[in-house]
């Protein structure tokens, strides 16, 4: 510590530049910090998957549906204790803003099936019992005032009504219900009845998205899930069956792969502030070279003129990281009703110091090294 007024001062020797140099890498680590949040909550649905659950879904692909007489048949094979379905609803609230996950389902099976879905049992029963009613998350309902006996329009971007062509749905607010997680993008949901939605859609009648199924020993899950795809082997509608985990990397895949283009964002963001970086350092060790070489006339020796330069470097980025870092923790609340997190993981802000250390040593050391190799009568004659 007793050399962090020199470090300090020989930091802000060119104000300006320091200044410019500063305010480039806090962008670099406020985008860091923004993006790998964002990734965090995404990633975060992938790991609360249930090991006991396998999900099965079209050979073809996730957009291809399967016949609902597939249930019985599920339930049949060894191993199975349960199954459940749904289907991709794709419904938007007053503005295509405004998605909420929409799902038709069968109300018993899907909360035995999803037992972390906690809904009040008097609320699942009338779930099952009116046919045009819906079952909708905490922080879904918070974020639009709904409550139950609401009736809640949804449109869809798939899905019409036989009876008129429209694409426009409307639901019965029966019940709300919350996640053990507590996270809001699990909340974000908004079950209905499948029979009823099977009866009124214009096609695809007779049909699932996907189903759910339970199985008795996470052990055998390879096991199972080959028993059921050989089931329908060579049948017009061969399945897929895939762990819980596998589906939600796949369905959130069909969004986007947010960890792709986060990862391609920051690696070209940080190539483009090594080279910055690291020109800044270079040009501010050439301009020291003689005060460096009176450092080491006065017995500084050349390794501790390396760690000297070094420090700066490692000061000036950590510095910089903290406070990019800081200003994406008091922005990122912003995004709770999208994400559902409340703050920026912690796992993101240690990456964004580790990865400043790094930025620090990479862009530090090639000056730090020709300041150790200095020959103290050439530095001071301008050679």
């Amino acid at each position: 510590m007793k050399y962090f007024p020199l470090l300090w001062s020989t930091l802000w020797r060119k104000k300006a530049r320091t200044i410019f140099t500063l305010l480039a890498i806090v962008m670099a680590f406020l985008l860091f910090g923004m993006l790998q949040g964002v990734n965090s909550a995404f990633n975060r649905t992938i790991e609360l998957a249930n090991v006991n659950r396998l999900v099965v879904i079209s050979k073809i692909a996730l957009t291809e549906s399967l016949p609902f007489s597939y249930t019985q048949q599920i339930e049949a094979v060894p191993g199975v204790s349960g199954v459940s379905y749904a289907s991709w609803f794709g419904g938007w609230y007053q503005d295509p803003k405004n998605p909420i996950f929409s799902y038709p389902v069968d109300p018993t099976r899907h909360f035995d099936m999803f037992p972390e879905l906690k809904l009040p049992p008097e609320q699942l029963e009338a779930f099952r019992n009116t046919r045009s009613g819906a079952v909708v998350g905490k922080a879904a309902a918070d974020k639009y005032g709904w409550k139950i006996g609401d009736r809640i329009p949804l449109h869809s971007e798939i899905w019409t009504r036989k009876s008129d062509g429209q694409s426009d749905w409307t639901f019965d607010l029966v019940g709300i219900f919350t996640h053990d997680s507590g996270d809001a993008m699990q909340e974000n949901q908004l079950l209905f009845q499948h029979e009823y939605f099977d009866e009124a859609r214009a096609f695809g009648r007779g049909t699932v998205g996907w189903f759910t199924v339970r199985i008795s020993d996470p052990g055998q899950a390879a096991q199972v899930g080959a028993a059921i795809d050989k089931r329908f082997a060579n049948s017009l509608d061969e399945t897929k069956a895939q762990s819980e985990k596998e589906f939600q990397m796949g369905f959130m895949k069909q969004i986007a792969d947010i960890n792709y283009i986060v990862t391609r964002i920051l690696v070209a963001v940080f190539v483009a502030l090594l080279f910055a970086t690291g020109s800044t350092m270079m040009q501010s060790v050439r301009e020291r070279i003689p005060e460096l070489a009176v450092l080491k006339t006065l017995g500084f020796s050349d390794t501790r003129v390396l760690v000297l330069v070094l420090s700066e470097s490692v000061l000036l980025c950590v510095l910089s990281a903290a406070i990019g870092l800081g200003l994406a923790t008091l922005m990122f609340p912003a995004f709770k009703d999208m994400l559902g997190i409340v703050k920026l993981p912690g796992d993101v802000i240690v990456g964004g110091f580790v990865t400043a250390v790094l930025l620090a040593l990479v862009t530090g050391l090639p000056p730090a090294l020709r300041a150790r190799s200095l020959n103290i009568v050439d530095a001071l004659a301008g050679r």
